[in-house]
């Protein structure tokens, strides 16, 4: 095997830059077996490092075609490629670091960073033997199977992984052209009025500053919010759920622009219909700066609906009585519209919020859901469902009271 490449130093190290066909890659490209260790145990321990991730890898190959990847980083040993230096001239210059690498023998190498990309790569071409000369880029690195040799990649490999850092959640929402549901969320973010200025907040998480007192929600509670909508999208339109697989197809492998389109106009119907109405929402869309000032506070919390902990199990409760009910959204929101969501009230006040320290609570999201679907409609719960509702709502408001009674004035 001879490939054009780029020749340089880092940290000690002779590397080189080139590229692999799909094909070279499942041809010359091993498993990691005895050259990180010695031990059999610590050689299957890295081994089942490799997941089913390598799966989702080559679905990504086989379905998106404007794939790209990160470099592999790949080690040589058992014999170094020769390397053919070419003098190249350039302006005043020249450089002795382009050139030719050299295979011309059996060589064993095998992935430092990139496990899971090459067995993704081996699976798709082996279900699709026309990507064979698709191309990757490479880094290639020495490695002595010694146990100073050992050591040096051991350290190596480590280091890669350790400090590799996932596409953040933000990122994803900023981004991502595949993700439906990001694609839709930036429209919303662009086009709605609700989610316009200061009407919605960049966060690092779910939360709202203390300081805020303008914005209804932030973009990732937005983000969990539509996710929800396009599973009840999904159910209405394909008659049958989302599940986690569905969901991570519409995530990660761009649909047609009808489809997209499609899922935008339901998102944003249960958005209009959002503000078309809740009373409180047509108040904050006509106040002045500061928008949101009297619906989030220190003193009573404020709406529930402008707290992240409140919309999303009220979005989530809105979809689940539509799924139960075939409601329509409009008849939903209205009923929905006659209650009361001020925090330091019954059922909200010890689920929600803590009056003694006039703080929120948090982890209560499933309770709030149960809460919002029962006082919509209690018929709508099975006996088994109701029992948990009252056991769970009665800890959390510390009841000792008959557990039939529990619910008896909300």
């Amino acid at each position: 095997m001879k490939i054009p490449a780029l020749r340089s130093e880092l940290g000690g190290r002779t590397y080189y830059v080139a590229t692999l066909t799909f094909q070279q890659v499942s041809d010359c490209v091993s498993k990691i077996d005895n050259e990180l260790h010695k031990s059999e145990s610590l050689k299957d321990l890295i081994q089942r490092s490799i997941t089913n991730n390598y799966i989702k890898i080559k679905e990504y190959i086989l379905n998106q075609d404007e794939r790209f990847f990160n470099s592999l980083i790949l080690a040589v040993y058992d014999d170094y490629p020769v390397w053919k230096e070419v003098e190249l001239n350039y302006d005043d210059g020249s450089t002795y670091q382009v050139g030719l690498l050299d295979f011309p023998t059996q060589h064993k190498i095998f992935p430092v960073d990139g496990q899971h990309r090459v067995e993704g790569i081996k699976a798709a071409l082996r279900e699709n033997p026309e990507l064979k000369d698709e191309k990757i880029a490479a880094i290639f690195i020495g490695h002595k199977n010694d146990d100073e040799g050992k050591q040096s990649t051991r350290r190596l490999f480590t280091t890669l992984n350790r400090y590799a850092k996932p596409v953040s959640f933000d990122d994803t929402i900023a981004l991502d052209e595949d993700d439906t549901v990001a694609i839709i969320t930036r429209e919303l973010l662009e086009d709605h009025k609700l989610f316009q200025g200061k009407r919605i907040v960049y966060a690092k998480g779910k939360g709202i500053p203390n300081n805020n007192f303008d914005a209804l929600t932030s973009i990732i509670t937005l983000y969990q919010c539509n996710i929800e909508l396009f599973k009840t999208w999904h159910f209405k339109t394909k008659k049958k759920k989302a599940t986690p697989a569905v969901l991570s197809d519409y995530l990660k492998f761009r649909k047609s622009k009808e489809e997209i389109e499609a899922v935008k106009k339901y998102i944003f119907y249960f958005w209009d219909t959002f503000c078309k109405e809740l009373n409180v929402i047509k108040t904050y869309l006509k106040k002045p700066e500061p928008f949101a000032k009297d619906l989030r506070n220190n003193e009573n919390g404020g709406n529930l609906l402008f707290r992240p902990v409140g919309l999303l199990p009220f979005v989530k409760a809105t979809c689940e009585i539509k799924a139960i009910s075939e409601s329509k959204f409009r008849l939903i929101l209205s009923k929905f519209n006659e209650m009361d969501f001020q925090l330091s009230s019954t059922p909200w006040e010890k689920v929600l919020w803590e009056p003694a320290t006039k703080t929120m609570i948090m982890n209560t999201a499933t309770l709030t859901q149960m809460l919002l679907t029962y006082k919509f409609d209690s018929k709508l719960f099975t006996p088994a469902k109701l029992l948990k509702l009252k056991k769970d709502y009665a800890v959390k408001i510390d009841f000792d009271g008959k557990p039939s009674e529990v619910l008896k004035n909300i």
